[in-house]
């Protein structure tokens, strides 16, 4: 009977050492466990704190940001004002400061909100955070830096300004608006076109608005059995009675080139585009030119072909002209 009883107590002692491992171990898991929950409660509780207490701060820098933004709205609407008064000349200065000094004021907003939001900030730790990615950067925005400086140069180099009608890398149009980024324009027919700034300040401009006067051309070719004399005196009839054409610089008829076909006549006059368009004043004086010619029996030349059938008994050709004729 000892033997089972002493087995029994080393049981009994055995069991009761391992449920006292397994609850000190549990205690200590537990304990451990806590000590991260309590760390994580207290760390939660310090920033809930912090973020109260700089409350006060962040309203503050809200409502600084918001005057700042309100201040640029009140320069962009001065600039405008600016712009609606077409006495003023330089327009294309006034645009660079309603782009870049808007911009300017609300950075400068922006820096003085995080100044008070976060402690220890500085406008200089901010860019010399700048300063390392600025390569990067670089590499990465070449070509939109690239057009905002272009941008920046068209505005204060005024080559030209919004209205203006200008030729640039073939494409034409009205000048409706100059960003920073891109110049737009609108196409004779209608059409919106986007031309990036770093594109238009590599590329010749043809400013067709920046003088008032504009010169008109046109060529017109009579036949050799014609009076070359009476059809330019005819021409300068025309040319003198229209009221819209200017004296001075004054207008000129030429025989510029003699072809197969026809003396070829360049006419040429000055036009003031503040009265009268250049396209109007082409198509009045042509149909002028094509009545009076008709009117005293100068004929404007085109070239003739006869078509001949041989051994038909009648021969196609066209109308009889008094222009020398090609026979094939």
């Amino acid at each position: 009977m000892a033997e089972p009883n002493n087995a029994l107590t080393e049981v009994t002692q055995g069991t009761s050492q391992l449920l006292h491992d397994a609850s000190e171990k549990t205690t200590q898991s537990v304990i451990q466990h806590t000590a991260k929950y309590n760390d994580a409660y207290a760390t939660i509780d310090s920033f809930i704190a912090a973020f109260w207490e700089r409350m006060p701060y962040l309203l503050i820098a809200l409502i600084v940001f918001t005057i700042f933004v309100l201040l640029a709205k009140l320069f962009k609407f001065f600039i405008r004002k600016t712009l609606n008064d077409r006495s003023y000349t330089k327009q294309n200065l006034v645009l660079v400061l309603n782009r870049v000094g808007s911009s300017a004021i609300i950075f400068i907003g922006f820096l003085i909100a995080m100044v008070i939001t976060i402690p220890g900030f500085t406008p200089g730790q901010m860019m010399s955070t700048l300063g390392i990615g600025s390569v990067a950067i670089g590499f990465a925005f070449k070509d939109i830096f690239q057009n905002l400086l272009s941008g920046i140069l068209i505005l204060l180099g005024e080559p030209f300004k919004i209205g203006d009608a200008i030729v640039v890398s073939g494409m034409e149009g009205t000048v409706e608006d100059i960003q920073i980024r891109a110049t737009y324009l609108r196409s004779p027919d209608g059409r919106r076109i986007v031309i990036p700034n770093a594109t238009v300040y590599a590329s010749a401009v043809t400013v067709n608005t920046a003088y008032p006067n504009r010169r008109c051309e046109f060529m017109v070719g009579i036949g050799y059995e014609d009076d070359i004399q009476k059809a330019k005196k005819i021409i300068f009839m025309i040319l003198n009675n229209d009221p819209t054409i200017l004296s001075q610089p004054g207008f000129s008829v030429n025989v510029s080139a003699l072809t197969d076909f026809s003396v070829k006549l360049k006419v040429q006059w000055w036009v003031n585009t503040s009265e009268a368009g250049t396209s109007s004043s082409m198509s009045t004086v042509q149909e002028q030119v094509i009545q009076s010619f008709a009117e005293n029996g100068i004929s404007i030349a085109y070239p003739v072909q006869q078509v001949k059938g041989y051994g038909a008994d009648t021969a196609l050709s066209s109308p009889p002209s008094k222009r020398t004729e090609q026979s094939s």
